[in-house]
């Protein structure tokens, strides 16, 4: 009898093995297990990848299952067996409730870092039961917890009577796992034993091990082998996932970060583009025949995937920023391993599960999570099995991990800070500048790399612009992300309303006017008034530093090459707008704005078909376009002689 162990393969592919040895037809496995026939067909292949045997053969339409097959039946169908008996025993549970639904509360962005955790032991320990994630403000999490709403919640250490709850400390970090006595997911083996620190404390040792994990198993290094094809047949499946679930993937999104649910939407579709761009580029990684100097030489350059990348994305764009990056690194052939900012982890969450649903090998898209972001920078630019790295952040942060990356001379492609440039010119269609200003400087309350940080008006329409701009402004609503009727929502956290306030206030004290805004909505959250500020100048804060929230400076312009001058002064240099009728001017200040992407009458310049990046200090590389693609290969140049 052949030997198996239960860490060579998962807990899922194995029930897929069991049902095709029982239906043997990948249409009634798919329809028995609820995924896709294509699912099924891709978890085949990772079966015969890990086995490095065929376990099934076709005879008139019928899966036969081979002799190798047979003989693993009986070791898989005993192991599964033995899990429904362990679960039995050590959690307490009889045949009735075996499959229950548990319902966790989690409290604050702190607890979602435990998430994937939680999740991934409890149900190796429970494979028939299934949690259900309520995530609340704290006051919220503990009253569900007190009338019974949830089987436990994940809390910031709260005072609770010891008679009735039970308690379990999982870090350092005073974050603890509560829940009501006698409840069955505390019994026997206990939260201290599918929630112990050991699983959930994420360091930079674990995620060495991860790395050397996804480089080494033989999934991740077939995976550039695999055909072209197959590759974008799996990003298309999972496009199609990501559309099929926007609605519940933009609830997720909007109640992480707050923006509202029609732009929430609008991103998830956005970030869609993207593995449906590269599901088609996947098949257009071409190489080159150079003439050669000789008859008996022949010169080619093919393209290689770099190998293990490492994707750091921010909390702005949550969904497209992990798209963007991770759609082009796997078409051509790359593993990832994406660290997802702190504030949206739930999102990141939700695109890997619908990824590994698309039937993606395990190790080829990978998510790390954890307090400690630096910790996991570092080790993902030390790793010297990472290859990539690709970050969108501030500047900051990205000469840090150039810094860090500069020893190993490791690709990085970097999308960085911007002071975005909008320029309306005395001949510009108005109406069609202040909408564009709108969507450029209020989208997600102005919390966008490339929103235009400084309004530049030219003196024949500067009122008139200010003015119309007023009375668009009075018409947005802010609050809630949920509310059907709210435009803009929340700023991410307490430092950048601190920082809205500063801006603000600096320029008022040096001679700006305050014209609609400029305060914090009272009550709860980080809830901002859309702001429009007149007579700014270079002197003040705003012209020097991008303020990331929903404040519009107007500046006052003479000239075109005044404009152009005060534009591009400055270190920055991802996008700029303009606004003008006239061609030539057109073509003059579109080729002297010193910026990676440029927007003519048109506030709204970001697509999948696009090169975006910026130059100067916003950044290395592009992304999107077949330019993205690019930047996760390698060229190798090939000189065959003796011919």
């Amino acid at each position: 009898m052949t030997e198996f162990s239960l860490t060579q393969i998962d807990l899922n592919l194995l029930r897929t093995f069991d049902v095709l040895m029982r239906e043997r037809s990948v249409t009634r496995a798919a329809d028995r297990l609820g995924r896709t026939q294509s699912a099924i067909s891709h978890s085949l292949g990772r079966l015969r990848d890990v086995f490095q045997d065929e376990l099934f053969t076709r005879e008139a339409g019928i899966m036969e299952p081979t002799a190798r097959a047979k003989e693993l039946a009986e070791v898989i169908s005993r192991a599964l067996h033995q899990i429904r008996v362990a679960v039995d025993r050590h959690l307490n549970f009889d045949p009735a409730t075996t499959s229950r639904n548990f319902r966790i509360g989690l409290s604050d962005y702190t607890a979602v870092t435990y998430l994937p955790a939680l999740i991934e032991n409890f149900s190796k320990f429970a494979p028939h039961a299934s949690l259900n994630v309520v995530h609340a403000r704290e006051p919220d999490a503990l009253g569900s917890l007190k009338n019974r709403e949830v089987e436990c919640a994940l809390l910031g250490n709260p005072k609770l009577d010891a008679e009735h709850f039970e308690v379990v400390e999982l870090s350092r970090d005073r974050m603890v796992c509560a829940g009501w006595t006698g409840n069955p997911a505390m019994a026997d083996m206990s939260l201290d034993r599918y929630l112990s620190s050991r699983h959930l404390q994420i360091s930079a040792d674990g995620i060495a091990a991860g790395v050397a994990d996804i480089t080494l198993r033989k999934l991740g290094l077939h995976w550039a082998a695999r055909p072209a094809k197959e590759r974008a047949g799996l990003l298309r499946e999972w496009f199609d996932l990501i559309v099929a679930n926007a609605d519940e993937l933009a609830a997720i999104l909007t109640s992480e970060m707050g923006k509202p649910l029609v732009e929430a939407r609008g991103e998830i579709l956005y970030a869609a583009s993207y593995v449906e761009w590269y599901a088609e580029e996947a098949k257009r990684v071409y190489g080159e025949t150079i003439p050669a100097s000789s008859q008996d030489k022949r010169l080619l350059v093919i393209k290689q995937p770099v190998g293990v990348v490492g994707t750091i994305t921010p909390w702005n764009f949550p969904a497209a920023m992990i798209a963007r990056k991770v759609a082009p690194a796997l078409a051509v052939g790359c593993t990832v391993v994406s660290k997802p900012a702190p504030q949206t982890p739930l999102t990141a969450i939700a695109l890997a599960v619908l990824a590994q649903k698309a039937g993606f090998p395990n190790g080829v898209f990978n998510i790390v999570l954890g307090i400690d972001g630096s910790a996991i920078g570092k080790e993902l630019c030390f790793n010297p099995k990472v290859r990539k790295i690709s970050f969108t952040g501030s500047t900051e942060v990205g000469r840090i991990l150039m810094r860090q990356c500069s020893d190993q001379i490791k690709k990085v492609s970097l999308e960085l800070g911007g002071n975005a440039p909008f320029i309306v010119f005395d001949d510009a269609d108005i109406d069609a500048a202040v909408e564009g200003a709108m969507a450029s400087k209020y989208r997600n309350a102005g919390q966008t790399c490339v929103c235009a940080n400084r309004i530049y008006v030219q003196s024949g329409v500067y009122e008139h612009f200010a003015e119309k701009l007023a009375g668009r402004v009075a018409s947005l609503s802010v609050g809630n992300g949920f509310d059907a009727e709210v435009t803009i929502g929340p700023l991410i956290e307490e430092a950048a309303i601190t920082k809205v306030e500063a801006h603000i206030a600096d320029a008022l004290s040096k001679g700006a006017t305050l014209v609609t805004g400029g305060r914090r909505i009272p009550g709860n959250g980080t809830f901002f008034e859309p702001t429009i500020l007149k007579d700014v100048d270079r002197r003040m804060t705003v012209a020097r530093e991008e303020t990331f929230g929903p404040v519009a400076p107007l500046f006052r312009f003479e000239t075109v090459e005044d404009v152009i001058q005060q534009a591009n002064d400055t270190e920055f240099g991802l996008a700029a707008y303009f606004y003008s009728r006239d061609l030539r001017n057109v073509w003059r200040v579109a080729e002297a704005l010193e910026y990676g992407m440029v927007g003519v009458n048109t506030g709204l310049i970001s697509s999948e078909a696009a090169p975006f990046g910026g130059v100067k200090q916003s950044g290395i590389g592009r992304e999107g376009s077949s330019h993205g693609a690019d930047d996760y290969l390698e060229m190798k140049y090939v000189c065959m002689g003796g011919l």
